[in-house]
């Protein structure tokens, strides 16, 4: 059992890693105009077409020591870094809940997230297909719950609420600083996770994401560029769908 546990932890890593790779690349994209990827993985400098050697995650980018094979122009930190996170958020998915339609159901959302991450952070747009995708994944995957009229009814209301709740916040903070405080993407991302999370971890994601935006903010101050807030609620989404059950339990335990 434990071999096996290894084994389908490392292929859950591995899926993690070339999606990150894939999804990385489709967000590169889209900044330039694409909105899906279309032809084979290049250079983006001189349009080398990348063959299988030079498209092994992480390792590739070690072998070629971050240079491009045909013009040796630096390839950036990127790459590696979002398909460690591919690797890690899916493997830590398969530990958690193993073999189990919750955990693909977790791996398709941490796909969406993903790349909704990496389109706002270089747009600062949160585009809608990828919601879209994660909304068909959470009502596809309902019946495989056993308690899924509740889950349904619930993630429906808290979704409705919640995302009533944010706007009218956000409206009015527009309003008191003469700026928007909050975009329309997001308010539509938090109330999408709402159904996926319910009511308690739901506010446990509005929490953490904002203070995981603070910490952006200030870290991105210093550099004089603007904030992306959909990061930050990716972040959060991803900490509440590992631990969110056992926080709102102990917190619910002090009472």
């Amino acid at each position: 059992m434990l071999y096996l546990t290894i084994y389908l932890t490392f292929i859950s890593a591995i899926l993690g890693a070339v999606m990150g790779s894939f999804l990385n690349c489709w967000a590169m994209r889209y900044e330039t105009g694409e909105k899906y990827p279309r032809g084979r993985s290049r250079c983006p400098r001189c349009g080398h077409v990348l063959s299988a050697v030079e498209l092994v995650p992480v390792l590739s980018w070690i072998a070629l020591r971050g240079r491009c094979r045909s013009c040796h122009e630096p390839i950036s930190v990127r790459y590696p870094i979002t398909e460690l996170i591919g690797a890690a958020v899916f493997a830590g998915i398969y530990l958690k809940y193993g073999l189990s339609p919750y955990t693909a159901e977790l791996m398709i959302l941490a796909g969406c997230l993903m790349l909704m991450a990496f389109i706002d952070f270089d747009t600062m747009i949160l585009p809608n297909g990828p919601m879209i995708m994660a909304l068909i994944s959470w009502a596809a995957f309902l019946p495989a719950h056993e308690d899924w009229k509740r889950r349904a009814v619930s993630g429906i209301i808290t979704a409705l609420v919640l995302g009533a709740i944010i706007l009218t916040v956000s409206l009015i903070m527009d309003r008191v600083t003469k700026r928007e405080s909050l975009g329309g993407g997001d308010i539509k991302l938090l109330a999408l996770l709402a159904l996926y999370f319910g009511p308690w971890q739901s506010l446990l994601l509005v929490i953490l994401s904002c203070l995981i935006g603070l910490t952006f903010a200030f870290a991105l101050r210093a550099k004089e560029k603007p904030f992306p807030f959909g990061p930050a609620i990716a972040i959060g989404a991803v900490a509440v769908a590992m631990w969110g059950e056992e926080v709102v339990g102990w917190y619910g335990g002090l009472f």
